[in-house]
């Protein structure tokens, strides 16, 4: 991308995504075929750009003249989003998502030590028990009944790691989860919940979290927080704090719930996948790769903004608009993947991607991501040889801007 003088938008007013396919995947074909950026009108006629494309946003992702602070966002300081903009959360809530420059590498910096390689793979044998148990109580459903993975499987893993992660106690994690599916859930809807109340009563839990960690400190991220805090003031705001807590335990834990659901039902539409894994042709991380690929667990992330006026091949986003990240339309681009594009092949040369993002704001837990989602998934499939979708290949799929995932996942655990 490059700077331009004025050039004109080819679109005249914003497109409203839905009538574009009724899926996120036949939404993001139109978005592709309506050009490398689309102005779309989001809840509450917030209005924001599409970046569909995979090397435009890659590029974007990276651009140093693309900020993450709301600060930068126009319509937000001229009043012109609601303060009950379902979306709000994704934009000002302080921490690792919504900051830059300095203040960005500060933040990561303090976390980062949290997510190195090292650390995480001595996180492998705690998750391999936990796999275990899970496994062991789905063995005692009843046989002949379906089981829901979703809330069965993939949601109890992810939330139990990133909670003992950040040294949240067991009688909060479900009320955190609550919490965290209405964030990620926000414009699904007119009759959602409020939004101000969700922030409100997260921001509380996340307070009382760290108010238990400063009289009762611990082995987890949030007492090495209040130590980094409590060593030079400056370096951590107590805004800051929870929000990052928040922002950590939302990413840390739906995200791998919508990839690990992905995955198995690719996996069970795709019987030919699945016995390249059983054969050993090829191994356990190819399904996260290629999953992370082919059907995102995040569609569209809000929110980035224009820092001065950028040329989007011919298209020109302006000083101070919000463009979303579409991560699931990326990843089936023709343009990057040539025919391939929407076929589900776990035998695939090279695997790339961007649903980790890019650039400085790259995901700081796609390794605790990826081991979560591997060591699940070889388990649940070693266990269950004939696991089988209960309902057909086609699942219910959340709506809304943000996930990209199935409402449920039932399947029978034998023949």
């Amino acid at each position: 991308m490059a700077d331009t003088e004025a050039l004109a938008c080819p679109f005249s007013g914003a497109v409203d995504i839905t009538t574009l396919g009724n899926t996120a995947h036949e939404q993001n074909a139109g978005l592709r075929d309506a050009g490398p950026a689309t102005r779309v009108a989001l809840p509450q006629g917030v209005e924001a750009w599409v970046v569909p494309h995979y090397a435009t946003l890659r590029d974007l992702l990276a651009d140093p003249r693309v900020g993450k602070h709301p600060s930068h966002w126009t319509a937000l300081s001229e009043g012109r989003v609601p303060a009950d903009w379902p979306l709000i959360n994704f934009a000002v809530v302080p921490g690792l998502l919504t900051s830059d420059g300095a203040d960005h590498r500060r933040l990561r910096n303090l976390l980062g030590q949290a997510f190195t390689p090292r650390r995480v793979e001595e996180l492998r044998p705690r998750v391999e028990f936990l796999v275990s148990g899970l496994l062991d109580r789905l063995a005692g459903h009843p046989a002949g009944h379906p089981v829901d993975l979703r809330p069965e499987f993939c949601l109890p893993l992810p939330v139990q790691v990133v909670c003992e992660l950040v040294g949240l106690p067991g009688d909060r994690w479900d009320r955190m989860h609550e919490l965290s599916n209405a964030l990620v859930g926000a414009g699904t809807g007119p009759s959602g919940p409020d939004m101000g109340a969700v922030q409100r009563d997260a921001f509380a839990l996340l307070t009382d979290l760290v108010d238990l960690r400063a009289r009762e400190p611990g082995d987890d991220l949030t007492t090495a927080l209040i130590a980094a805090r409590e060593a030079d003031g400056s370096r951590l705001g107590a805004d800051e704090l929870v929000g990052t807590l928040l922002q950590l335990l939302v990413a840390g834990h739906e995200t791998t719930i919508n990839l690990m659901g992905n995955a198995v039902r690719a996996l069970l539409t795709h019987p030919e996948q699945l016995e390249l894994l059983r054969s050993g042709a090829v191994p356990w991380s190819a399904v996260t790769e290629e999953t992370l690929r082919w059907d995102s667990p995040v569609n569209h992330f809000p929110l980035r903004y224009a820092l001065e006026d950028l040329e989007v091949d011919g298209v020109v986003i302006r000083r101070g608009e919000a463009v979303l990240a579409s991560f699931a339309s990326a990843g089936r681009d023709g343009r990057e993947y040539g025919e391939s594009a929407d076929v589900f092949d776990l035998a695939r040369p090279a695997f790339r991607h961007l649903s980790f993002g890019h650039g400085p704001h790259f995901c700081i837990g796609a390794p605790l991501a990826r081991l979560e989602t591997e060591i699940a998934l070889e388990g649940l499939f070693t266990r269950f040889p004939d696991l089988r979708l209960a309902s057909g290949d086609e699942l219910p799929r959340r709506g809304g801007v943000v996930s990209n995932a199935l409402t449920g996942l039932p399947v029978f655990l034998t023949a």
